[in-house]
């Protein structure tokens, strides 16, 4: 399997479908996973960290990015991408940008206690259900609710 090379980017003209890469953020604590969700900035909505592509960097390293920034994750991201889901991003205008985001898996290793945006965001552990019911966009829920990095039991 080969690895995913680096973006080159070129610009998306106004009211074109924008691409984002997420972070899933997780931890498994007592034999469940958790995962973390941010509060964004303006509405104070629960989301996962989530940005825009970074060039000279793959998606998975972009997602990672945004987990630092946002919310002050170290962590192990995964180069498979678990799931897509679409929302639209308020850019300030009077309408929203339509945008697709990549969701990339990152186990968390630690979470400092200032980063690039700590004092304009809140963070929470929550099991995959309750992130499911908090986040507004129901494909990202999906995308939560079925994500399970647990190895799997072979049948005995």
């Amino acid at each position: 399997m080969s690895k995913q090379p680096p973006l080159s980017l070129t610009g998306a003209r106004k009211g074109e479908v924008r691409t984002q890469f997420a972070a899933l953020c997780y931890r498994i604590r007592r034999g469940k996973v958790q995962v973390l969700l941010i509060t964004s900035r303006g509405s104070k909505r629960w989301i996962v960290p989530k940005g825009w592509p970074i060039d000279g960097r793959t998606p998975a390293a972009s997602a990672l990015r945004e987990a630092w920034e946002e919310a002050g994750v170290t962590g192990k991201v995964s180069d498979t991408c678990l799931g897509a889901y679409t929302y639209g991003k308020d850019m300030g205008q009077r309408d929203e940008t339509p945008c697709i985001a990549m969701l990339y898996p990152v186990a968390v290793t630690s979470l400092a206690k200032e980063f690039p945006e700590s004092g304009q965001r809140r963070r929470r552990w929550v099991s995959r259900k309750k992130a499911a019911r908090l986040v507004a966009e129901p494909d990202l829920g999906r995308l939560l609710v079925a994500f399970d990095p647990r190895p799997k039991r072979q049948p005995a």
